[in-house]
């Protein structure tokens, strides 16, 4: 594996990694792209990818060559619809060398306060299996990768895990994992939980999820000290009023809070960031982004995406509230990359 993936990020190079015509995959649950990236970065080439939201959609499109992100409710589309669509529609053959993608983690996450294991958007994550041991019998792929919240791991989860497990192990071996980003070179504490599955066909044992690159943790200083103030919303505000970058915006500061820059203890709304230490885990509701360090406002779209990792260049779309759900529901790039790597060494 590369000595240090999260250098290909956080370099002065604002460039996206080009497209390629290596291993290929499809993508489900894309979101914004964030793994994807982390695997085009390392030379796989996503050939198609699915997500229901339309402006994370439209985001991937914009981002990535080949408009190949679709609008798709994958509940409701049959596996042998989707692999129609990402395979034999293209041309393909049947050549897909593995799965990627994160099933919405609602049901699970401890930020939502009615979770429990029956949730109706776990059935997603059940989805996922079903999906990846379709291409499996059809395509013979070696891999998939999966990820949510770690609260998926909580002892009421347990009957639905177990039987996650069985699903996703009718044809891989299972490696599982809990990865935290900041130690990649994600200037942010995110503690997310990974099951790499490596087709029973093929020598897994040797398989081995990346161990940490960064010997420190970088921290909100590095990322994002510096930029200019950004763009206040309001109605009617488009990307041609935001001058530095056209995520660079956030809503009007209206608390009486934001006058004194101190905080309250405790709670959500309210939690303002250090300049030396890794930031807070971007996961925000719309009143729930991390106020700056200084006290003054909550965090712009674009430095919460340089809080995840992302490209300079890169650019989210939609509305102020759906690029907060894109860029707070994101793996951050240089994790996916990291993992994309391990992958790559063991199975190409």
């Amino acid at each position: 594996m590369n000595m240090n993936v999260s250098e290909k990020f956080f370099s002065a190079s604002s460039e996206l990694p080009s497209e390629s015509a290596g291993p290929k995959l499809v993508s489900l649950f894309c979101g914004a792209g964030g793994l994807d990236l982390g695997f085009i970065n390392s030379g796989f080439d996503v050939v198609y990818a699915a997500d229901y939201d339309l402006s994370a959609v439209q985001t991937y499109n914009r981002n990535h060559a080949g408009k190949r992100a679709n609008q798709i409710d994958l509940l409701e589309t049959s596996a042998a619809e989707l692999y129609q669509q990402a395979v034999i529609a293209p041309g393909l053959d049947g050549h897909i060398d593995g799965v990627i993608g994160g099933p919405p983690c609602q049901g699970f996450s401890r930020g939502n306060t009615g979770r429990c294991f029956s949730d109706p958007r776990n059935q997603l994550a059940v989805k996922y299996a079903e999906i990846v041991n379709y291409f499996f019998e059809h395509s013979k792929i070696k891999f998939f990768l999966f990820e949510n919240v770690p609260e998926i791991l909580a002892s009421k989860n347990t009957e639905f895990l177990s039987m996650l497990r069985e699903k996703l192990s009718e044809n891989f071996i299972i490696h599982e994992k809990e990865i935290n980003a900041a130690n990649f070179g994600v200037p942010q504490q995110r503690h997310r939980y990974f099951i790499a599955g490596v087709s029973k066909h093929i020598d897994s044992t040797s398989f081995k999820f990346p161990e940490p690159t960064a010997l420190t943790h970088k921290t909100v200083r590095e990322a994002i000290h510096g930029l200019p103030e950004p763009i206040y919303y309001k109605k009617g505000c488009g990307e041609n009023d935001i001058p530095f970058h056209p995520n660079h915006w956030t809503m009007q500061p209206k608390s009486k809070r934001f006058l004194t820059g101190e905080m309250p203890t405790g709670g959500r709304s309210f939690i303002k960031l250090e300049w030396g230490k890794p930031s807070r885990t971007v996961a925000y509701g719309n009143r729930e982004i991390h106020v700056h360090p200084e006290g003054h406002r909550r965090l712009s779209i674009y430095e919460a995406m340089q809080l995840q990792g992302f490209p300079k260049s890169y650019r989210l779309c939609g509305s102020l509230s759906a690029q907060v759900k894109q860029v707070s529901n994101a793996v951050p790039p240089p994790v996916a990359t990291a993992l994309a790597e391990s992958l790559k060494d063991l199975l190409f």
